[in-house]
């Protein structure tokens, strides 16, 4: 799916402490909007990644490229900026980047 791409966001909290996974192979921030809504801003470096939700997630790509798989799925989709990936809670969904770095926003629905 595509969609106008954020560049930035105003009035918000940003939590210091990065979430790191993998050894250090992806790495987010965590943004507190005031309706309290939460999003993670992040990069993911080449490697295949398994991630488990536990509320619904919307995966959006900024720059770089990925594919996705959700779980249960054996259909790999390709990911650009611009695009982005709906991913349901309390499942999972494996990304892969096979060359330079993807740069993510991830909305909790």
């Amino acid at each position: 799916m595509s969609m106008n791409m954020v560049e930035r966001f105003d009035d918000v909290s940003v939590i210091c402490k990065a979430n790191i996974y993998f050894d250090g192979k992806v790495i987010s921030h965590t943004i507190l909007f005031k309706d309290g809504k939460k999003k993670t801003v992040g990069v993911i470096f080449p490697g295949l990644f398994t991630f488990n939700t536990d509320a619904p997630e919307r995966m959006e790509i900024i720059a770089g490229s990925c594919r996705a798989k959700q779980s249960g799925s054996d259909h790999w989709a390709p990911y650009g900026p611009g695009t982005f990936f709906l991913v349901p809670g309390k499942s999972s969904f494996e990304i892969a980047v096979d060359e330079g770095v993807a740069e993510y926003v991830c909305s909790f629905e």
